[in-house]
């Protein structure tokens, strides 16, 4: 156990503490201050990205498990916004379904000992999210038309996955198959 995987561990358990903080809040700041639990499950999503990468702590539990928590917490965060209409349901229908077709993809393929990692448009993704979410406690309009535009992104993001799935497959199977026929080359 090393500190980036402490790190995605304890923002697991921010999940949980971001529900209870939505729901339960004292006063009408229910959205504000579920938003700081929220940016705070953010900050440890970067800082364990962060510290894995500069002190060569990436572990291929942590390249399961980052990804998982952060998948976690944005359909409880958008699960959470659709029971208290602050945006629609199609935006947690489509990336329910988007989350749960990488979730059955990335196990599949770690079974067969291969792990996709997170790439620049999949953390652009869950960028425009974290920034959508909070333009949303201060303006409503504009924070739906950000989570529509971040939907896009996390749409393309899926397509951008599988292409480096297609691309890493080719090259995999090239190498077999020169490997296999390095003899007669």
């Amino acid at each position: 156990m090393n500190i980036p995987n402490i790190l995605t561990i304890f923002r697991l358990l921010l999940i949980p503490a971001f529900v209870i903080v939505f729901k339960n809040s004292p006063s009408n700041n229910n959205l504000a201050l579920s938003t700081i639990v929220f940016l705070i499950a953010g900050f440890t999503d970067f800082l364990d990205g962060y510290i894995a990468r500069k002190y060569n702590l990436v572990t291929k539990i942590g390249i399961v498990l980052d990804p998982l928590a952060d998948k976690l917490m944005l359909m409880t965060v958008l699960t959470c916004l659709v029971i208290k209409s602050y945006i629609p349901l199609w935006i947690l229908i489509v990336i329910a379904c988007k989350e749960i077709f990488m979730i059955f993809c990335g196990v599949f393929l770690y079974k067969k000992g291969t792990v996709i990692p997170s790439n620049k448009l999949g953390k652009l993704s869950t960028i425009f999210f974290y920034v959508s979410i909070v333009i949303l406690v201060f303006n409503k309009t504009a924070g739906k038309f950000l989570l529509y535009f971040s939907v896009a992104s996390a749409l393309i993001a899926l397509v951008n996955y599988t292409f480096v799935y297609k691309k890493g497959k080719k090259d995999d199977d090239k190498n077999i198959y020169l490997n296999n026929n390095r003899e007669y080359l």
